[in-house]
């Protein structure tokens, strides 16, 4: 195959990839060879563990299975790869943690068995913060991931390899988890698109937890269209996860063709998401400017406190971190990390009553949006505040003062984790500096189909002026 056809066939989507394998343009062992092939030269440290020889073998059953009439669907013969917290039976699972480096999961995690069911090709375990405390993507016994945009640059984390990896197409698509924004923040930085869907519409069993009460498992994909071919697949109930939700499931590409003319796109008033880096403003103003071409409806409307939100958000996660992590905080010297294990540290002396009033914000919260989400159907807000750090920097300038970057890279994403509201992160445009910039759509619960619409218009008219 000539390299021209090849770049092009593994930097698309997965539609158009599904169409080359149906006119036998390309098959899936060329296809996961290709890409094995790009990821041993790979710059961007995205995979802990890759699985060569199974995934050969799964692209080569897909290959029989297609010459016999059985299309198991739009992922079929499709090469993914998923986040090292996420169990993989016989797979090293890691966490990004020296701690698990050997561990062996004796059966896959729920969402890695439907991908597995849908006839996914399996790559590896993607590289990730370590335990997924941290939005980074730089603190990993694997080492830091690098973004392919910049390698000098962080690539976002927790989810961190998936991000990356397919930015670089290493991947065709990645599933990332998100606690405070970790797959929002990558999928950001990294030109993706990245949903985090409503707490408990996909299933959390078998993934290594951070927060029981926070964590989300999403799609990590290039396009809309493949993010929502990922969530039919993804979505439903499982008895297996005590916070799983038994609610009906839809179609998730059924509305992107639908546009939103006349429909209502909120805009917080207030100063909250404000204040950011200054081409992060212009480029939500661009957005803004966009849905109203589109012939949507823009209205302001007014939040509940959100400093008060984000602040039970930050005691709820730093609680349960370290609740979970007591027990290995107290031994295993010399292999953790010690920036994650200094911030694990912090929550030792936390008070119940601090989680407790955390929890009575939580549900004012959630009390609050559903008023909100009667008044609009989604929200439109930025993903990050600031652009991509350089890897192992912590403090940036913003507006003439030194700041913290632990409190700007989840300011605008984590308190719709406390919330459980879906959102989504849609590339809009890039900086003076060339790295990418996002947008972020949130919604009421359980209408993850209704917002890939108003994500796939921004898409599209982002495109047309590319």
């Amino acid at each position: 195959m000539n390299k021209i056809l090849e770049k092009d066939f593994l930097n698309g989507d997965i539609s158009a990839l599904g169409n080359a394998y149906q006119t036998k343009e390309i098959t899936p062992t060329e296809v996961t060879r290709m890409i094995l092939e790009r990821i041993s030269m790979d710059d961007t440290n995205s995979y802990i563990t890759v699985t060569a020889d199974e995934a050969m073998a799964q692209a080569e059953q897909a290959e029989i299975e297609m010459k016999q009439g059985n299309n198991k669907g739009p992922l079929h013969g499709v090469p993914m790869a998923i986040k090292d917290n996420i169990d993989t039976q016989g797979i090293p699972t890691t966490k990004g943690s020296a701690i698990y480096k050997d561990y062996l999961p004796d059966r896959d995690a729920t969402v890695a068995r439907k991908l597995k069911e849908a006839g996914a090709v399996i790559l590896g375990k993607l590289n990730m913060h370590e335990f997924a405390y941290g939005t980074t993507g730089d603190r990993s016994f694997a080492g830091p991931v690098k973004n392919p945009h910049n390698l000098n640059k962080i690539s976002g984390g927790s989810s961190s390899g998936s991000g990356a990896a397919v930015a670089a197409s290493l991947c065709y698509a990645a599933l990332g988890t998100d606690t405070g924004g970790s797959i929002r923040i990558p999928s950001s930085y990294n030109g993706l698109v990245g949903m985090k869907p409503t707490f408990g519409r996909v299933s959390n069993f078998g993934v290594f937890p951070l927060c029981w009460t926070l964590d989300h498992v999403g799609p990590m994909t290039r396009s809309v269209r493949d993010n929502a071919l990922l969530m039919n697949v993804l979505a439903g109930f499982d008895d297996q996860d005590p916070y799983s939700a038994k609610e009906p499931l839809d179609d998730y590409t059924s509305l992107i063709e639908a546009g939103v003319e006349g429909n209502i796109i909120g805009i917080p008033s207030g100063d909250f998401f404000s204040g950011g880096d200054p081409q992060v403003e212009r480029n939500y103003q661009q957005a803004i400017d966009i849905y109203k071409e589109e012939k949507a409806v823009i209205k302001t409307v007014d939040l509940p406190d959100m400093e008060e939100v984000l602040a039970a958000f930050r005691t709820i996660l730093s609680s349960e971190a370290y609740t979970l992590h007591e027990h290995r905080l107290n031994g295993n010297a010399g292999l953790w990390d010690e920036e994650v294990r200094t911030r694990l540290l912090k929550a030792k002396e936390m008070y119940a009553k601090d989680y407790i009033l955390a929890q009575l914000i939580k549900r004012k919260a959630i009390r609050a949006f559903e008023k909100l989400f009667k008044e609009v159907e989604v929200l439109l807000i930025p993903t990050v505040p600031i652009l991509p750090v350089n890897i192992g920097q912590r403090e940036t300038k913003l507006k003439g003062s030194s700041i913290h970057i632990s409190f700007m890279l989840n300011r605008y994403t984590g308190p719709f984790n406390l919330t459980g509201l879906p959102s989504i992160t849609v590339p809009s445009g890039k900086s003076i500096e060339g790295l990418p910039l996002g947008i972020q759509l949130v919604g009421k619960p359980f209408d993850e189909a209704n917002m890939y619409r108003f994500a796939a218009v921004l898409e599209q008219e982002i495109n047309l002026q590319r």
